[in-house]
């Protein structure tokens, strides 16, 4: 600025004694009326308040004196005009700071105040000053606003009021005022000019707490440098990083004026580290109920644990939400997983429990476990090593005994496993690029109402979210995308879960999940599955499908409606049940709703199914099974039906079946039409007192024919003289080595047509 360069001194006009000819009667411009040999104004040598000055005598209704040399202006300065009159005789006028303001071109700025406030004079001989501020800004205590247009200026006086008085004025001063206005103008303040250092050694709380003060309604600037910071510090104000900063890791960093994440990146000048310090921020305090990624892509070189995010913090539960951003995962030893293998000791008896582990210090919360006896998605949730136990998520159904197992921890973008609790978490809005890296989310031991909104799980190396406890109960997924890493492989050998579920009251809703070994693995009950598509077919002609949907619960109270099922089954088991055989005091398979969705296979084998009963133990049944109104459809190779008993381990007791509704489904390109109860019709050609109608395929489950609801001739019942038979048969059920034929007795021989109804269950 030009002010700056050429100082204050610059600006200061010639006294009047150095010639009047400097000094305009109008506006200043080049050109207009001097007070040179003016009659009514002369040089005063040498006035006792004043020293040299100029008298003027008043003869116009406004009487001005401009100084005729430019007086520069830039934006951002601030100059004061000045000067101290007194009237000698006559009238008593008023007086104001005046000025002609042009831009760069001269032109007078239209618009723009021009003159400044107005002083009366006291009485003769009374000193008064004058004065004005003119700047660029609208800024308080300037009188005359010029904006950034304006190049120079003429200043001076005028003097407005009575005429016929004598004025004699003091030569006019006009100073850069612009430090005055400074500190509010940057509207920052910097921590070194309160005693930061920044060489990554000496403490520099004290100075960011005392700018944070100072700061006001600015921000606060930390230049280049490293500041080492020893404990918490909280900041109100915004805070800009050129520099970052050293905390101790359990040290927390509380941006309360600009809470998101790149100015916690910019903080500490790594990506990682910036979100590890973020979400300290996010669970630590209650200011802030979400943080915003910014649209950033975060680059993370290593998982986000909460034991090296936030130390020590084992319990919360406020709302706090993850949003508008993308998580990128870069390759490096840090994702490898990890496997150990140990024998261990179990009792079904302390189901949860797994004993006489050995190296049960090698085993990681949160491995996966396996081995013979161990059902899907069994996690470690808690060791306890001078006991040498774990604590299992959920039991093992393969009874008493020692084997060995084999304990694999696979690495989380967020691991939350380390928090006892954690509860009302949500992502929204999220993409989650695991790359075949790594896994994506694995949720604390206990915790409720956690979850995802339109969220992207891109090629998850093992896992997409992961519950270890029940930190899963009432989570919700929403309009997420799984896309799994396996899509290239034959569905035979994936291994990838994109969910598993060990506790109650979940919501997966209007979400894709794309060629994953299973879409859900699902304990508890209450789940509501609603408008999903999971497909997980594969290339091969005449190729094998798997589970989807795995339910691990027999009484599950699970909706599953209106989503797509491609190429995969809904597999019901009871694989986490520590004494699997059927118990009195227990419920069998029941509870589950299947209404209202399109199942669809193709190029698969004439074996495949799509509801799947898979009891791990003998004795179990069918109480409270609905699938109604679905549409299934085999493309290129028809399947000989749509649902069938996986025996490997037991059959059910089809005896005890009750309430079981199979109807309203449409078939296509499936062999046999199953419906419960099933219409069926028989054409007996020769008379005879007893007919057995076969039931054969019709029945869900391959059930036996357990009651006869109707049976309704459809001709004429007639002996074997032609003569119509009006009496009415009786039935029996449960007939045949299967089971599955019925018994119509009539009173004498007789044939002819009959439709008849017929259930595998009681209804009640």
């Amino acid at each position: 600025m030009t002010i700056a360069i050429i100082g204050s001194q610059a600006l200061m006009p010639a006294p009047f004694q150095s010639g009047l000819n400097l000094w305009s009667q109008t506006d200043g411009t080049a050109g207009s009326p001097t007070w040179s040999g003016a009659s009514n104004a002369a040089i005063v040598p040498a006035d006792e308040d004043f020293g040299a000055c100029l008298e003027i005598l008043k003869q116009q209704a406004v009487t001005s004196v401009r100084y005729m040399r430019r007086t520069p202006m830039n934006p951002g300065n601030y100059l004061r005009i000045s000067t101290r009159v007194k009237a000698i005789a006559g009238n008593l006028p008023q007086v104001r700071i005046a000025a002609y303001a042009a831009n760069a071109s001269g032109n007078n700025i239209a618009g723009v105040t021009q003159v400044g406030p107005v002083v009366t004079l006291p009485g003769y001989g009374q000193v008064a000053e004058v004065s004005a501020i003119v700047g660029s800004g609208r800024r308080d205590g300037v009188d005359m606003a010029w904006g950034r247009d304006a190049a120079f200026g003429y200043f001076g006086i005028d003097l407005i009021g009575d005429n016929f008085g004598s004025i004699r004025i003091e030569n006019i001063v006009i100073e850069d005022v612009t430090a005055a206005f400074l500190p509010g103008m940057l509207d920052w303040v910097d921590v070194r000019d309160f005693g930061a250092v920044g060489n990554g050694v000496t403490d520099d709380r004290g100075a960011f707490i005392a700018a944070n003060a100072a700061a006001g309604g600015g921000e606060v600037l930390v230049p280049e440098g490293t500041y080492y910071i020893g404990g918490d510090l909280s900041m109100s104000a915004p805070v800009r990083f050129v520099g970052t900063l050293k905390m101790p890791r359990n040290a927390r960093l509380a941006l309360l004026g600009r809470f998101d994440y790149p100015t916690y990146a910019d903080a500490f000048g790594d990506e990682t580290e910036g979100m590890k310090r973020a979400l300290q921020a996010l669970l630590g305090y209650t200011d802030h109920g979400s943080l915003d990624l910014c649209g950033r892509t975060i680059n993370l070189t290593e998982p986000i644990t909460i034991e090296d995010a936030a130390p020590g913090l084992d319990s919360f539960a406020n709302r706090r939400v993850i949003t508008n951003g993308q998580f990128n995962l870069v390759a490096g030893a840090a994702w490898q997983s990890r496997s150990v293998t140990s024998a261990g000791t179990y009792d079904p008896n302390q189901s949860v429990t797994l004993s006489a582990v050995g190296n049960v210090a090698n085993i990681e919360i949160g491995s996966r476990i396996s081995g013979t006896g161990v059902g899907r998605e069994v996690y470690v949730l808690d060791r306890n090593i001078a006991a040498r136990t774990l604590t299992l998520s959920q039991p093992f159904y393969g009874g008493a005994g020692t084997r060995s197992y084999t304990f694999t921890r696979d690495r989380y973008a967020f691991d939350f496993s380390g928090m006892s609790h954690l509860s009302r978490l949500n992502f929204d809005d999220v993409e989650f690029l695991l790359n075949g890296v790594g896994s994506g989310v694995m949720l604390p031991k206990t915790g409720a109402l956690n979850g995802f909104r339109d969220c992207y799980f891109t090629h998850p190396k093992d896992r997409g979210i992961t519950s270890i406890g029940s930190g899963c109960q009432g989570m919700t997924v929403d309009r997420c995308e799984f896309l799994s890493n396996e899509l290239t492989d034959l569905a035979q050998n994936r291994t990838s879960v994109a969910i598993n579920i060990n506790n109650n009251d979940t919501k997966i809703r209007h979400n894709r999940f794309n060629r994953f070994g299973h879409f859900m693995v699902a304990n508890g009950g209450g789940h509501i599955i609603e408008g999903n598509h999971w497909f997980q077919g594969d290339n091969a002609q005449n190729g094998v499908r798997f589970g989807g949907l795995v339910l691990t619960r027999t009484n599950v109270q699970v909706n599953v409606t209106g989503n797509y099922v491609d190429n995969c089954s809904i597999e019901w088991t009871n694989e986490h049940d520590p004494k699997p055989d059927f118990e009195g005091s227990e419920y069998s398979f029941g509870g589950l709703t299947i209404t209202g969705n399109t199942f669809l296979a193709s190029n698969t084998t004439l074996g495949f199914n799509w509801i799947v009963i898979k009891p791990y133990g003998a004795g179990h049944f069918i109480h409270g099974l609905a699938v109604m109104g679905n549409v299934f459809k085999s493309l290129y190779n028809k399947i000989a039906r749509v649902e069938k008993v996986d025996t490997t381990f037991a059959d059910l007791d089809y005896q005890r079946m009750r309430n079981v509704q199979f109807q309203g489904n449409m078939f296509n390109g499936v062999n046999a039409y199953v419906a419960n109860p099933v219409d069926l019709t028989f054409t007996q050609t020769t008379p005879a007192a007893r007919w057995l109608p076969p039931v054969n395929a019709g029945l869900p489950f391959n059930g036996w024919a357990k009651n006869v609801e109707s049976v309704l001739a459809r001709s004429a019942i007639t002996n074997s003289a032609g003569a119509r038979i009006t009496d009415m048969p009786w039935v029996q059920t449960q007939l045949g080595s299967g089971r599955r034929q019925i018994g119509i007795n009539w009173s004498t021989p007789v044939k002819g047509t009959v439709s008849y109804r017929v259930r595998m269950d009681n209804p009640d």
